[in-house]
């Protein structure tokens, strides 16, 4: 495979596929996902209304406390071993490559097209962090439903298996680097906290609960499609520059804008002495630089990486590596075979699902920007359509170098999948959590899923033609 995606393509032996049906063979599946999201448009259309907003909510949860974890749990844990998890390792460092690579294009983005200041950190990090959970699990689903893929009859429990494996790195980046580079810039934070200057007076707290109240029903259904619940994971600085007020000195009026942050810590050892408290006394011996960046570990939302989804891949990953559980769990003969079967039903409502939910962000359509046009389109051209390049390269790299196992084709059309995704629904609710840049999210999510039905197209057509020389 490495010399075919180098460029050097020798001339196809006779029993691979002919180019016409590697060219249906990639676009059909993507076909029936379009079908299924047309529906869940049509469904939640405001003009129709078929479906209600906060029924999809429901399904929402659904998703992500039953149906995706039952799948990943069911067709990981049967798929995985020790062995094979020693193989799997580049999967999950190929989640973390494709972040890198597309956070570094987003800043050449940035740099070009020169997004308004505010927008800056936002523009890296929409370009670099993809979608690798539930749309990657959504394609495999549907092209392992076919009958002529050319993976093999384990085609959709070892796709799933391969997609599930590298969860917890997704949402380990989500929870440390997109969650901290999503916070409001400090002069954007200024700006802001100067128009609303000033506590509300006793007779408005009424008022402002009701809007706030009117503001959940009415959040996109974007902001919690792969996060429900996300309000009560707000905290006191959540909505604040925080990492900015820690490393940066403020002076001036701009400070009283901010909500206090405890680091009287680093008071403590220039009083004098006066604090005897044991937390005092060790940080008086502890570098400024590393005290500071303990304050923000401390902030750092790290119980929340526990969510249903990780739960049931590092779950199914202690089963299905310790064979007496395996063989208690899996397998025909399993004497908890009959609930692996119950799970394995409910995994089913999965891909369904997950595309009637973006049929349904679809339908509520895209919200203002002031991304400006030129950043928008930077951003779908760099993620949609130079980052698969990129991708193609990498594994064509890890392919010269035996980093893959060999003449495995899922394995290498998940690591591509991984480039060629749009960006991560989950940016929306984090954009929503930290209360920045929630409607540039929202339109350029909007934006990028609409160009992805013809990107996705194209790469998987090259995708299949690539596969087929391995």
């Amino acid at each position: 495979m490495a010399a075919a995606l180098a460029g050097g393509f020798q001339s196809p032996p006779p029993e691979t596929m002919k180019g016409n049906e590697n060219v249906v063979s990639a676009v059909v599946p993507l076909m029936k996902l379009l079908s299924l999201t047309v529906i869940g448009l049509v469904l939640a259309h405001p003009k129709t209304q078929i479906v209600p907003r906060a029924t999809f909510r429901l399904l929402s949860k659904l998703i992500f406390a039953l149906f995706l974890p039952c799948l990943i749990f069911v067709h990981l844990g049967e798929s995985i071993t020790l062995s094979s998890a020693l193989l799997w390792w580049f999967v999950p460092v190929n989640v973390v490559l494709s972040t890198a690579v597309g956070c570094a294009l987003g800043y050449a983005v940035a740099l070009l097209c020169r997004p308004p200041p505010e927008f800056f950190r936002f523009t890296v990090i929409v370009t670099g962090f993809g979608n690798t959970g539930n749309l990657p699990i959504a394609i495999i689903g549907s092209v392992c439903h076919s009958s002529d893929h050319p993976f093999g009859p384990d085609c959709h429990r070892i796709g799933i298996a391969y997609v599930s494996f590298a969860q917890w790195v997704a949402v380990i980046l989500v929870y440390t680097l997109v969650y901290h580079m999503m916070e409001p810039p400090m002069e954007h934070y200024e700006i802001v906290s100067v128009a609303e200057a000033g506590p509300p007076d006793e007779e408005e707290i009424a008022p402002a609960a009701v809007e706030e109240v009117t503001c959940n029903i009415s959040r996109p259904l974007l902001h919690e499609a792969e996060w429900p619940g996300m309000e009560e994971k707000e905290t006191v600085h959540c909505k604040t520059p925080f990492i900015a007020r820690v490393f940066a000195s403020l002076s001036g009026s701009s400070q009283s804008y901010f909500p206090d942050v405890d680091l009287s810590e680093e008071d403590g050892g220039a009083g004098g002495g006066s604090s005897s408290s044991p937390k005092s006394i060790r940080c008086l011996a502890e570098p400024r630089v590393v005290r500071r960046m303990r304050t923000v570990a401390e902030q750092t939302p790290i119980k929340h990486i526990l969510q249903p989804p990780t739960i049931a891949s590092l779950l199914a990953i202690a089963v299905g590596m310790t064979p007496a559980l395996r063989s208690f769990v899996f397998g025909d003969d399993a004497p908890l075979a009959f609930v692996t079967d119950s799970l394995d039903i409910l995994a089913a409502a999965t891909v369904p699902s997950v595309m009637l939910i973006l049929g349904g962000m679809m339908a509520e359509g895209p919200r203002t920007s002031r991304l400006g046009v030129r950043t928008t389109v930077g951003i779908l051209v760099a993620r949609l359509l130079v980052l698969p390049l990129v991708g193609i390269g990498v594994v064509a790299a890890a392919d010269r170098m035996n980093l893959l196992i060999t003449g495995d084709q899922m394995y290498r059309f998940v690591l591509l999948l991984q480039y060629t995704t749009p960006s991560a629904i989950l940016l929306g609710a984090i954009a929503s959590l930290r209360g920045y840049a929630v409607s540039e999210a929202s339109a350029l999510l909007f934006w990028q899923h609409v160009s992805a039905v013809f990107s996705l197209s194209l790469y998987i057509v090259v995708y299949f033609k690539l596969l087929s020389y391995v």
